[in-house]
């Protein structure tokens, strides 16, 4: 019996790395070809695993929408925590935190995703969405002396918006004759505007 020297060799991870390769594969496919491409088949090739390592580790393809969503949604939390905000330019530097959300719905994915999820009724599952406002609204907006339901409530219009620019902004602005960023552009000037009169 011979062995076959081309076979690919299996690669042994923990179920840790086993989760992250798959949701790095679903990631590629979901900012290549959008989330109609994830599907349990496609995700197990792209990760080059079996399908039935996908559900072991997962239980369903809708679970690893789900951890996804909520893996971009940290990455998010943990890019818009990290702006630092000077004490001599606070709204500069609010804009980088508004612009990273905006990237994140815009140039990953995440806006497609959400709709989908949205779409497919599984939004109420991701409880992790609660938490991640808390801790932006805490640790970052409420510090420049906003309250915490003002906080919560730019958060609420900043991830608004930046779903509708991620899904339609480009392309509605170019049906009407606008530049593909003027979407963009107008979102953020009146984010910044109601920023800055809520901090005085």
């Amino acid at each position: 019996m011979s062995i076959n020297s081309n076979a690919p060799s299996r690669i042994r991870r923990t179920p840790e790395e086993s989760r992250a390769n798959i949701l790095a594969a679903a990631e590629s496919l979901l900012v290549a070809h959008g989330p109609q491409s994830l599907r349990l088949a496609d995700v197990a090739k792209a990760a080059g695993v079996a399908n039935a390592t996908v559900l072991h580790h997962f239980g369903s393809i809708a679970a690893v929408h789900q951890a996804l969503m909520e893996r971009m949604i940290a990455d998010l939390v943990d890019s818009i925590l990290s702006v630092e905000i000077p004490a001599d330019a606070p709204l500069e530097a609010r804009a980088v935190g508004l612009k990273t959300l905006f990237d994140a719905f815009e140039t990953r994915g995440a806006a497609r995703l959400a709709a989908w999820l949205e779409l497919t009724g599984e939004t109420g599952r991701m409880t992790v969405v609660r938490e991640a406002v808390q801790e932006v609204a805490q640790k970052k907006i409420a510090s420049v002396g906003i309250p915490a339901d003002m906080a919560e409530d730019m958060i609420l219009l900043s991830v608004t918006l930046a779903v509708g620019v991620g899904l339609f902004g480009r392309s509605l602005g170019t049906l009407i004759g606008k530049p593909p960023e003027r979407a963009r552009e107008l979102a953020l000037q009146m984010l910044l505007a109601n920023i800055q009169r809520l901090a005085g």
